[in-house]
């Protein structure tokens, strides 16, 4: 019965073959062929066999047409394209322009071309008495290119030398030869040389050569050595124009602050300019304190030119957001004894007030969905030395739109006034920071209010005095000297009293909670976006609060004291978190393997036996683990009442959360995941309400684990993610019975209804 079975299933995939096959050949014009692809030969049996597969590969990717696209082997897009080959118009022309792709046909292949790009590229790595000859196979509509090469032998570098005689120019270039990129013994590689070149270049432009080109750079090999040895002679074109020869030094910088994009002469004159420490700035509507720019540039008037300095100070003025536009040129100063370049910046101002209205919608895996409307009106350069003055109004809400707990709708409302200034603002110190980005400093002031229908409602106050500066575009760094929260609650409910009673933990959300204290983080990022890449992002920080209040006031809140300030305990603890992200590609690039640790830690102590109630973590989510409702995993092998529901948010002192995710593209902007969650929270001190919670050398015992796939919708702009994830692991089972994968049974509505979580979300989880 199986052997029939099999028999069956083999037959059904032989024709579904057989179809596809003969579906890729369809519609093709008459004497042509289906190109299939390329075949590289290499001949040489002194090549070692991993350097033939990678250099198979290298010249692989050489050759042109490249061939249809295949997926599993089968190529859908050519069937697609042969499907509706002949639609002139209407849904079956559109599939086939969006979806399809024409056959690459035998004519498309120029053989003598490709022979001459693979000879070339393999002269180009060393073997200079390479040959190529090339072919082609015809057999059922589809042809194929076989290309033999001979390599024969590799020419390696034997000596490298740079020749030229005393003057700066060949003295800099000398300096920086011991770090050359050409090492004796390694093979001889054009790349390498170009690159080599460029490398030069930039070091030559530090250090003031501001007209020099790579072109100016002559590299001679000489094959006569012997032992397929090659010598590398560097010099310096004789034909170098004398400017290029030259160091130069800035002389006088301009800052033109009305520049208007018009066409026509750039201004170069000194009419109406303010000269301040060294800089002349051209602003006739006195917008601008010239400080502000004195404090853009990287460089001062005498300084030798470098590149760093250059590209930092249009950096530095881009990122203060109150240009729309900076362009700048250099202009040798004319008649002049020494080698000097005035500098002028020409700048496009933003206008001065706008006005963002922003809205975004939210779903939550808790039957939670919403809205939220921010209405920002800022006011650019409003003290005339860069300020940055916002008022941010912002409303939404959350309704339960199905469950037990319908009708418990959220609303939010608030207003947050905030002041930067792109400087370090701090009394008696006058210090800035190298590089392309201006340091900042905020003062933010804000009141929120979160009304929870039938439940409760909270007031928050806030302030803080921070500075947030970037050493480069990959390394940010964010210290909050002063961060003050208060959270009062209001208008409780008995009915959330009555929850409270069966879930004590539910306390701890109506909490007054007052924080006084200081804050740091670092982060740290070579992933700019979500694009497949080698990378990885780090962010680290520490959260302080009440440490000296409570060291002044002697409180320790195990012995019955504790401390007040204006009539409030104030909260007293450490919070560590670092969140550290890796990403790989896979799959020839087109794929990423994305993967996740959070690791979290807060200490309460002195005034305080557990965080306040917004700075603890929870787990479970979207964005956390998928396969259990929002904020409801844990602490520890702890499970809120069953008829908790919309309640049923399970905060911790303690987190660990480690995410795994394989990001794969299916077409067009549909990509695909796999995915993997695994975390849980523990409290820091025993709570005698929630047995198990308490963090113990048995923590990795008692993680929770889902798995799940997904689909994603990337717009670039926008990605829509739909996750559907179950649970592996539960850790408040008895410890034997925790893995359920056992229980699995998609055919069971009850099994569904337990297990199955859908998450709709904006934006990648990590």
């Amino acid at each position: 019965m199986k052997t029939a079975r099999y028999s069956y299933y083999a037959l059904l995939v032989l024709s579904f073959l057989t179809l596809y096959s003969c579906s890729s050949t369809k519609n093709l014009p008459p004497g042509d062929a289906l190109y299939t692809g390329a075949r590289i030969d290499i001949k040489d049996n002194k090549v070692s066999k991993k350097k033939k597969k990678a250099l198979r590969s290298q010249l692989s990717s050489l050759t042109r047409p490249v061939p249809n696209q295949r997926f599993l082997g089968i190529p859908f897009k050519l069937y697609i394209y042969n499907k509706f080959a002949r639609a002139k118009k209407g849904p079956g022309k559109w599939i086939r322009e969006k979806w399809g792709q024409r056959p690459v046909l035998l004519s498309d292949l120029n053989l003598n071309t490709n022979v001459q790009v693979l000879q070339n590229y393999l002269i180009n790595k060393g073997y200079f008495h390479a040959q190529v000859t090339g072919d082609t196979t015809v057999k059922n509509k589809k042809a194929s290119a076989e290309y033999a090469v001979h390599t024969s032998d590799q020419y390696h570098i034997d000596k490298v030398r740079f020749t030229g005689d005393s003057t700066v120019l060949p003295q800099t270039i000398r300096e920086t030869m011991p770090k050359t990129l050409l090492k004796p013994n390694d093979p001889f590689d054009l790349q390498v040389i170009t690159t080599e070149r460029t490398r030069i270049d930039n070091y030559l432009k530090e250090h003031g050569f501001y007209f020099f080109s790579p072109d100016y750079l002559l590299v001679k090999a000489d094959t006569t050595v012997g032992n397929n040895k090659v010598d590398l002679f560097m010099t310096v074109k004789p034909e170098t124009p004398a400017d290029a020869r030259k160091v130069f030094r800035i002389n006088d910088v301009f800052i033109y602050t009305g520049f208007n994009l018009q066409p026509g002469e750039m201004d170069t004159s000194k009419a109406g300019a303010t000269f301040y420490k060294g800089y002349y700035v051209v602003d006739r509507r006195k917008i601008f304190k010239p400080k502000l720019f004195q404090q853009s540039m990287a460089f001062d008037p005498g300084d030798v030119y470098n590149r760093t300095d250059h590209n930092a100070s249009i950096s530095r003025l881009i990122s203060m957001n109150i240009f729309k536009f900076v362009k700048n040129r250099f202009e040798v100063v004319p008649n002049s004894d020494s080698a000097l370049l005035n500098s002028f910046y020409y700048l496009t101002r933003l206008p001065k007030k706008s006005l963002r209205l922003e809205i975004n919608g939210l779903t939550k895996s808790n039957n939670l969905t919403g809205s939220n409307v921010t209405l920002a009106w800022r006011n650019r350069n409003a003290m005339r030395g860069g300020e940055q003055f916002v008022i941010r109004a912002s409303a939404g809400f959350e309704l339960q739109y199905s469950g037990q707990f319908k009708g418990y709708n959220t609303l939010r409302y608030g207003l947050e006034p905030s002041l930067s200034f792109p400087r370090f603002l701090v009394p008696f110190f006058n210090f800035n920071t190298k590089g392309g980005f201006l340091p900042r400093t905020t003062i933010t002031l804000g009141y929120d209010v979160l009304q929870r229908q039938k439940l409760y409602t909270m007031n928050s106050f806030r302030t803080s005095y921070g500075f947030t500066w970037k050493e480069s575009l990959e390394k940010e760094h964010e210290l909050n000297p002063i961060e003050v929260n208060y959270v009062q609650p209001v208008n409780i409910t008995p009915e959330y009293i009555d929850s409270a009673k069966e879930n004590p933990s539910l306390y701890q959300a109506i909490d007054t909670q007052f924080i006084l204290g200081s804050s740091y983080s670092y982060t740290y990022t070579n992933v700019l976006n979500n694009r497949p890449v080698n990378g990885f992002y780090l962010n680290a920080g520490i959260d302080l609060s009440g440490n000296i209040a409570g060291l002044a006031m002697g409180a320790n809140i195990n012995k019955g004291d504790t401390a007040k300030i204006f009539g409030k305990q104030f909260s007293q603890y450490t919070r560590l978190q670092g969140d550290f992200r890796f990403y790989r590609k896979v799959g020839g690039g087109n794929s990423v393997w994305a993967n996740r640790i959070f690791t979290g830690i807060g200490i309460p102590y002195g005034n305080s036996s557990a965080l306040p109630y917004i700075k603890q973590f929870f787990s479970g989510g979207n964005n956390s683990i998928r396969a259990f409702r929002s904020r409801s995993v844990g602490p520890g092998t702890f499970q809120a009442p069953q008829n908790a529901g919309l309640l049923a948010e399970q905060p911790g002192d303690i987190k660990l959360e480690l995410n795994t995710e394989l990001r794969f593209p299916i077409v067009g902007i549909v990509h695909g995941a796999v995915f993997i969650d695994a975390g849980n929270v523990w409290l820091y001190n025993e709570d005698p309400n929630k047995p198990g919670s308490l963090f113990t050398n048995k923590f990795l015992n008692e993680l929770a684990v889902g798995t799940g796939a997904g689909i994603r919708f990337d717009l670039n702009f926008l990605v829509l993610r739909l996750d559907l994830a179950f649970p592996v692991r539960k850790p408040w089972l008895p410890e034997k019975e925790r893995w359920v994968l056992k229980e699995f049974n998609w055919g069971s509505s009850e099994w569904r209804k337990q297990n199955l979580v859908f998450n709709l979300a904006i934006g990648y989880p990590f």
